[in-house]
């Protein structure tokens, strides 16, 4: 795998310099937010009526794969996400997650490498990351980053190209185990594996029809205009509930896989329904109500707790942030 100057930096402890204090860096402003690249979406997924199935049927139409494997089974990638380029998705996505970098750091809501909870969210990503590539081969070769943003949002993302960030007070807040934080890190993982934001705009390009797809997607734009234009729909794209629940169940196999307990999913949405509290945490936002992905994960526990039981566990527990009050 490759990783980036940000992953790889700060992995070796012993080299490190004195670590901050876990409040050491600023919040960052909502501006910053990457809203479309977390979890606050809206429904969506394959809700297509009968007219625009039968209108694309022959051009999606492909073979079928197999899934028939230890683990969650979800089915085949969707067959809009073809009418993207992935080179050019995964382009505006680098693009826009160093703007979103660039704009925190100058707030000081960056947190450094060797701040203790960067450490430990680049410790669980390593031990995730290999377990992707089953999931999508291009994910050997993206440029991984991982990177803490100072806010009290309850948050976090993964752009295409494996772009991730948290928000620290969704690790703050929660008081997010080890378990917990690879449950939120699979997830949004399985976001970019499956590559759900290309699936969402090859959908959007077959509604507005088989010419407006040639002129803007099979090379009449200029290739920088059309990165933009996707890096500025990467920001607008709301998932929906199909995207979701398929990123639990993904992202529950690839914690298990990793040594990180898979029944901790139980204890995240319990503690993600707590923090609620009669507004849902951005986090929250249209996913499936917390009974039912509890539910979910209970149903599913068994497809991947072999894996669990086979996996070498992590050699180090490096455990929640302090809570600060107020």
């Amino acid at each position: 795998m490759r990783f980036s100057a940000s992953l790889t930096t700060g992995m070796a402890h012993a080299f490190l310099p004195r670590a901050p204090s876990p409040s050491a860096f600023a919040e960052a402003p909502a501006p910053f937010d990457p809203a479309g690249c977390g979890c606050c979406f809206n429904p969506s997924r394959r809700l297509f009526t009968g007219l625009l199935a039968a209108g694309t049927g022959a051009l999606l139409a492909g073979p079928a794969a197999s899934w028939a494997r230890e683990g969650v089974d979800v089915g085949p990638p969707s067959s809009f996400s073809k009418l993207v380029s992935a080179e050019d998705v995964e382009k505006a996505a680098v693009q826009q997650y160093a703007q979103i970098k660039q704009g925190a750091g100058q707030q000081g809501a960056l947190a450094p490498d060797n701040h203790p909870q960067v450490i430990r969210l680049r410790s669980i990503a390593q031990r995730l990351i290999p377990y992707s590539y089953e999931w999508n081969p291009r994910a050997r070769q993206w440029t991984w980053e991982i990177n803490l943003i100072g806010s009290k949002q309850l948050n976090a993302f993964c752009m295409p190209a494996g772009k991730i960030a948290f928000y620290s007070g969704i690790l703050e807040q929660l008081q997010l185990s080890d378990a917990e934080v690879a449950m939120i890190m699979g997830h949004e993982i399985t976001h970019a594996l499956r590559e759900h934001a290309r699936e969402k705009m090859g959908k959007s390009a077959a509604t507005r029809g088989a010419i407006e797809i040639t002129s803007s997607l099979f090379g009449v734009k200029g290739g920088g205009r059309l990165v933009a234009d996707l890096g500025n729909q990467l920001l607008a794209l709301r998932f929906g509930r199909e995207d979701e629940t398929e990123a639990d169940l993904v992202g529950m196999e690839l914690s298990a896989r990793a040594g990180y307990d898979p029944a901790a999913g139980i204890s995240l949405w319990e503690k993600m329904g707590r923090a609620s509290k009669g507004a849902p945490p951005q986090f929250l936002s249209t996913h499936p109500s917390g009974p039912t992905r509890i539910k979910d994960i209970r149903d599913s526990l068994p497809k991947v707790e072999g894996l669990y039981a086979r996996a070498a566990k992590p050699e180090r527990e490096f455990g929640p942030p302090p809570k600060r009050e107020g």
